[in-house]
């Protein structure tokens, strides 16, 4: 999973072109001297993506190995550049966030820009590192890949309890931590699931 791009753009309703307010990209993996035509390429594509995203809308748009995501919040867009393998909610997330995030930084001073800004903005740069890994852009898939890394280990160590050849039932017994409530409880439990079962 990749992201190549990340840029943010002032769109008009007019039929100007987009301005780009940031831009940052990573394209250390194609040849050396084919960067400066990819990152040339990467505005050329971000600029039309973006001009044909309308305002309050997301759209994803298939080039080749890479999509290209847009959204756009009233006429600031963010536009994405990743490969075909970053899960698409993670994508937008991302873009959502750099869009925050810039008006955060700047507020409505994008609304008078007139020319392609040269200057990097940092953050932009270091969103493009650190949310190279989908679950740092997409809370829900963190939690689940935390989820997953839990239920690995809970099924190793009960795994591991059953393999010493302690029964649960003997465990629940000796348990202090339990009542002879709980312990009953637990029996019935047993018992009513084993019947189950058997059917």
């Amino acid at each position: 999973m990749k992201i190549t791009a990340l840029l943010v753009l002032k769109c008009d309703s007019d039929s100007s072109d987009p301005i780009i307010l940031a831009n940052a990209s990573d394209v250390t993996h194609f040849g050396y001297f084919q960067r400066p035509s990819i990152r040339q390429f990467i505005v050329f594509v971000g600029r039309t993506v973006a001009k044909r995203t309308p305002s309050g809308q997301r759209q994803s748009v298939q080039h080749e190995e890479y999509k290209v995501h847009a959204y756009n919040r009233n006429g600031l867009c963010a536009v994405g550049f990743m490969d075909d393998h970053y899960p698409v909610r993670s994508s937008f997330s991302l873009l959502n966030q750099v869009v925050d995030e810039y008006q955060k930084n700047f507020g409505e001073s994008w609304r008078t820009a007139q020319t392609d800004s040269t200057e990097t903005w940092q953050y932009l740069n270091d969103a493009l590192v650190r949310f190279q890994d989908p679950a740092e852009a997409d809370k829900l898939l963190k939690i689940q890949r935390d989820l997953d890394e839990t239920k690995i280990v809970l099924h190793k160590t009960i795994d591991s309890v059953l393999a010493r050849g302690e029964k649960l039932d003997s465990l629940v017994e000796k348990s202090s931590d339990l009542s002879a409530a709980s312990q009953m409880f637990y029996k019935q439990a047993k018992k009513t699931n084993s019947c189950c079962t058997i059917l």
